[in-house]
């Protein structure tokens, strides 16, 4: 087996049997995140001047030939910023949720009406890159380097920095440690192995991380063959919802819930969500809450 040195050492024990028992503001039993991720316009593609471009659509991973561009995929992906966007928002206003926007720097460029709308209703802008890009393909210098492009991008489009930061795909071997020192950063979402917020040791400083979902994702109408309604998305959004409710009864948990606009924004789907925040919203101890809500409070009243 060859020794891998380099970044984070793996934990695979993580709370174990005894999570902290961290009460949610309210008595509430269940802390519920809603991410949507905004990553229209900054995909990979030719119109971008990239030399390759996105594969995935509704159509599953669908390659075109080299140097010819996929239209039909740059549409798939305009359908989120043109029409599945505005249909999300409408529905998290009715039902007063706030969200939290994994947000590429790039896309909220060119969609600078949407960036105010978003702000204007409370969501959180969490950064999710300064394009919808692998970061483990840059070096550690092109990494941070997009990083900085990338707060300042959310400066001039939403008027303030970020607190959160989101990698497509997993982060690389340095991010952590690049978030850690650029500094102004609450927490990171790049980790799926827990079900609560927990800190990690980076250069010597305490850093929180809030685990995000692949799961309970709307991903899934694209790469889950049989995952196709939006009734399956509802059920799947309540089985969830019901087995963390219930285990919320004895301790609190947290639910992250994984949105694109081009996916889940097309109509049928977001029927799926909007009848799950209803059956949610139904409960008087759940609190639907911004990520950056999530890490404030877990920061002041988690055990060192």
């Amino acid at each position: 087996m060859t020794a891998i040195s380099e970044g984070p050492a793996r934990n695979l024990i993580g709370y174990g049997e005894h999570p902290p028992a961290v009460p949610w503001p309210d008595g509430a039993r269940l802390a519920v995140s809603v991410v949507v991720n905004y990553e229209e316009g900054s995909e990979r593609s030719m119109a971008m001047g990239d030399p390759d471009q996105e594969q995935l659509t509704e159509w599953g991973s669908y390659p075109f030939p080299d140097g010819v561009r996929n239209l039909a995929m740059e549409s798939m992906n305009e359908y989120g910023s043109r029409a599945g966007i505005w249909r999300l928002l409408r529905i998290f206003e009715k039902y007063d949720v706030k969200t939290t926007f994994y947000a590429c720097a790039v896309a909220f460029e060119q969609a600078p009406e949407l960036a105010r709308a978003a702000v204007a209703q409370g969501h959180e802008i969490c950064s999710h890159g300064y394009r919808w890009e692998e970061v483990f393909r840059l070096s550690k210098e092109e990494e941070r380097e997009h990083i900085r492009l990338a707060i300042a991008s959310f400066e001039r489009t939403t008027g303030a920095r970020p607190v959160g930061w989101y990698c497509r795909y997993g982060p690389s071997v340095h991010t952590r440690e690049l978030v850690v020192e650029e500094g102004g950063f609450l927490y990171d979402s790049d980790s799926y192995n827990d079900d609560l917020p927990f800190f990690v040791a980076v250069d010597g400083k305490r850093h929180l991380v809030i685990p995000y979902t692949p799961d309970v994702n709307d991903f899934n109408f694209w790469i889950a063959p049989g995952f196709i309604t939006g009734r399956h998305f509802f059920e799947y959004l309540k089985e969830t919802f019901d087995m963390l409710y219930a285990e919320g009864e004895t301790q609190p948990k947290m639910m992250s819930i994984g949105l694109h606009p081009r996916i889940v924004g097309r109509p049928a789907r977001a029927l799926g969500l909007q009848q799950f925040i209803e059956y949610a919203k139904g409960f008087g101890d759940v609190w639907f809450a911004t990520r950056q809500e999530i890490a404030q409070h877990w920061i002041a009243n988690a055990p060192a």
